[in-house]
């Protein structure tokens, strides 16, 4: 072995030493300069017994959608998202993040306000926010396809271009005719085009799989040409993967993270409520799927602490409240568990966005997330997160595509379940399911 073999490696283990050393007091003094210009973390987490009505909840939950969403819709309408959304990525990312953040952010906002934009317009204050922030998000899905516009996002090159690309699909199938059916034909035809580009590439061997059946199963519910085979293989090895009780393993070997509900059960429920309506599978497969995220959303909703906070595991912890997607969407399609009421999950979740999102401290002085789960955690970014991956946060929006007078909003506030634990209050005995 030569003399500069030997020297190289006795000083990688030295060098990465004093790299992560010197990235962490880059970290420190920006959390010091992020702290100092006032958006320092703070919480509110008291249970009241006074807590606000179900309508007050709603204006807070809209108000909120509203500041995350808004800096996405609003510039890509105008053609400025690449002008002025942040690029923060943390220290090992990957990708070329030119090529994947913004598509990160359509589709993820997307995704999480199309039950509520897909609402009637009506004359109410709410009713014009929606108007707004539709017509806006119209604009702007179109400028995304145009190769002439500024914020044009080309699903070609990247990997990373599959998993967003099923967002948005997904948003569509959210709202097909809220956001689908009102585009001009161009635009659609621009859509399938960047859909279809994606059938030159496969991803990872995990939940990967279900966005490009996601996708697909798009394709067929507007009458364009799919890929079964791209169908098939994504509901199958899900179907091979689940390990029971509402958990599927992401892969062939389990992860105790959030993809269960950040990706697995609300994909996996909506391509099999296509393929059904369509008679491709029977109805008892997606009501099966149905059962078993609704058992899902039980452990969600148990985990909501008293006080509104939330155990920050696995990875992708900074996609913050897109933690519990599965149990937005099982509120939003009426399918809870029997011993859990809607306004028990209405006030659980409306802690968490408190705690959240009521202060500024997730959000830069422009209004834009940061990298983070509760605050500015830069360390906490994994390796392909950039500031367009925290807009996942926007899943936890759901429940808004039901009406104001429905059970989750109008019934009034009830504990949620670890509340009645820890207060000796009645509690139903959580047991395991067969499905």
């Amino acid at each position: 072995m030569s003399i500069k073999s030997i020297f190289k490696i006795c000083i990688s283990p030295l060098r990465r030493k004093v790299g992560a050393y010197i990235q962490q007091k880059r970290w420190n003094a920006k959390i010091d300069e992020y702290k100092q210009s006032g958006h320092a973390t703070k919480s509110n987490f008291v249970w009241q017994e006074s807590h606000e009505s179900g309508l007050k909840d709603r204006d807070f939950w809209i108000q909120t959608l509203c500041k995350i969403a808004s800096p996405v819709v609003h510039n890509l309408a105008r053609g400025e998202l690449k002008k002025n959304m942040p690029k923060d990525i943390g220290s090992q990312y990957f990708m070329n993040i030119e090529n994947v953040t913004y598509l990160e952010a359509l589709g993820r906002t997307m995704a999480g306000i199309a039950p509520w934009l897909s609402l009637p317009d009506d004359d109410t204050a709410e009713g014009a926010l929606r108007k707004q922030m539709r017509d806006e998000l119209i604009l702007g899905l179109s400028n995304s396809v145009n190769p002439d516009n500024p914020d044009y996002m080309s699903y070609r090159v990247e990997l990373q271009s599959i998993v967003d690309a099923a967002y948005i699909a997904h948003g569509f199938i959210r709202a097909r005719h809220a956001l689908w059916d009102v585009l001009d034909p161009v635009t659609k035809q621009r859509f399938v085009t960047e859909f279809k580009s994606l059938r030159n590439r496969f991803g990872a061997y995990n939940n990967w799989m279900l966005f490009s059946s996601i996708i697909e199963v798009f394709l067929m519910s507007v009458d364009e040409e799919y890929d079964p085979a791209r169908i098939n293989f994504g509901i199958e090895k899900m179907r091979e993967w689940y390990v029971g009780d509402g958990w599927y393993s992401d892969g062939p070997k389990f992860s105790m993270d959030y993809y269960n509900s950040f990706v697995i059960h609300p994909m996996m429920v909506d391509t099999l409520k296509i393929l059904a309506e369509r008679n491709f599978i029977q109805k008892s497969d997606y009501e099966e799927s149905v059962s078993r995220m609704s058992r899902h959303s039980a452990f969600l909703e148990r985990m909501i602490a008293p006080d509104g906070t939330f155990p920050p595991i696995g990875r992708s912890i900074t996609y913050r409240t897109g933690a519990f997607q599965a149990l937005a969407q099982s509120a939003l399609m009426q399918a809870l568990p029997d011993k859990i009421c809607p306004s028990q999950v209405r006030c659980a979740l409306t802690k968490v966005l408190r705690n959240m999102f009521e202060f500024n401290h997730n959000f830069d002085k422009n209004g834009w997330l940061v990298l983070g789960f509760n605050g500015y955690q830069p360390m906490l970014a994994d390796t392909y997160t950039s500031t367009g991956s925290l807009y996942m946060a926007s899943l936890i929006f759901l429940p808004l595509g039901l009406p104001a007078e429905s059970d989750f909003w109008f019934s009034a506030p009830l504990p949620w379940s670890s509340v009645k634990a820890w207060q000796g209050l009645s509690l139903e005995k959580d047991y395991k399911v067969e499905f």
